[in-house]
């Protein structure tokens, strides 16, 4: 039987690859995308662990909820994405300053 501590340092790990992820990724948009569903994958695992240390079937619904807006955030943001290539030939985020609406 693992710890319940490894999980949480597993998740602590990848919370702040995530994080900081997008935060120094400045150029490569599909990057930031990823790191935004490294965040929540690492939230969806907090959630499953405590779900099943507490033996609680609420945390475990909880995660569904989540892993429909990271769908539906993936959806748009490669939708905005494409748009955004056919716009400017590129997508390095430097000219997404030049994005008017």
């Amino acid at each position: 039987m693992i710890p319940v501590d490894f999980y949480q340092s597993v998740i602590f790990i990848l919370f702040m690859h995530g994080f900081l992820g997008t935060f120094v990724i400045k150029r490569d948009l599909i990057m930031i995308i990823v790191c935004i569903e490294l965040l929540l994958l690492s939230i969806q695992l907090n959630f499953i662990i405590n779900a099943f240390n507490f033996d609680d079937i609420l945390g475990q619904i909880f995660i569904l909820f989540i892993l429909a807006v990271a769908a539906a955030e993936v959806a748009i943001g490669l939708a905005f994405l494409i748009l955004y290539y056919r716009l400017r030939g590129t997508i390095s985020s430097k000219y997404i300053y030049l994005v008017k609406g």
